[in-house]
């Protein structure tokens, strides 16, 4: 797959980069806390967010807790625009997924930086249940057509709305949080993560790795073709952090 082809040239290039200050060392810091945004290849533009929160362990070892909510789009949505009413909405959709997945890992330091520049790789593994959100996805109806009818705000339903020509557009994903049903599963994750900054002081980082997510039951977003139970994803995590 071209996606983890270019991980792994770009996993490789970093390490070039970062084989001289391996030699380097630092103190450990006690605790961190990180926040950023994720961006992986079954979410849009931006996939979703984390925090973590990371304590020592020994030396170059640290153990952390995190919590990520991402968004899980389905790989055949089809974004269509309704020039009537201006609007876009996805052919078909019956389900937002959004995959909540409380962590617990383990981070070791392959390459230290020097104290007050350079890179530190580390190696990173986590794993936790997982919590499927599906959230009904709304549209915009115009039962009566010329878009002059009878326009309803429903949960979209293949067996109602027959015709994408008088689906006027989606509504806010907030419309149906209060219907959203909740599906159990478990995630790994592996990674290396690229950080950057003083050591003993503020941080920012990039994480680059691979994930795995299985349900216990297929996540139903587009009901007309092939859902899945079984998910697997690459992964990049822009983050900030402070250490103490």
């Amino acid at each position: 797959m071209k996606v983890v082809r270019n991980l792994v040239l770009t996993i490789a290039f970093a390490l070039l980069v970062v084989l001289p200050a391996a030699a380097q060392s630092d103190d450990d810091f006690n605790n961190e806390l990180s926040y950023g945004i994720n961006l992986n290849s079954n979410g849009g533009l931006l996939g979703g967010v984390f925090v973590r929160s990371s304590y020592f362990v020994k030396e170059r070892l640290y153990q952390f807790g995190g919590l990520e909510v991402v968004e899980v789009k389905h790989p055949k949505e089809n974004r269509l625009y309704n020039p009537g009413s201006g609007d876009h909405f996805i052919a078909g959709k019956q389900n937002h997924f959004f995959a909540v997945r409380p962590q617990y890992g383990a981070e070791y330091v392959l390459f230290r930086k020097a104290t007050e520049s350079g890179v530190q790789v580390n190696a990173v593994g986590a794993a936790g249940p997982s919590l499927g959100l599906l959230v009904p996805y709304y549209i915009r109806y115009d039962y009566g057509g010329g878009f002059q009818g009878d326009v309803r705000t429903e949960a979209y339903d293949p067996a109602k709305h027959l015709s994408f020509e008088n689906t006027l557009g989606n509504a806010n994903v907030f419309t149906g949080i209060g219907e959203t049903s909740m599906n159990l599963g478990f995630h790994a994750k592996a990674g290396l993560s690229f950080e950057y900054g003083r050591y003993k002081e503020s941080i920012t980082g990039l994480e680059v790795g691979f994930t795995f997510e299985q349900y216990f039951k297929e996540m139903v977003m587009i009901p007309q073709t092939k859902n899945y139970s079984t998910f697997t994803s690459v992964y990049l995590n822009i983050y900030y952090g402070r250490r103490k």
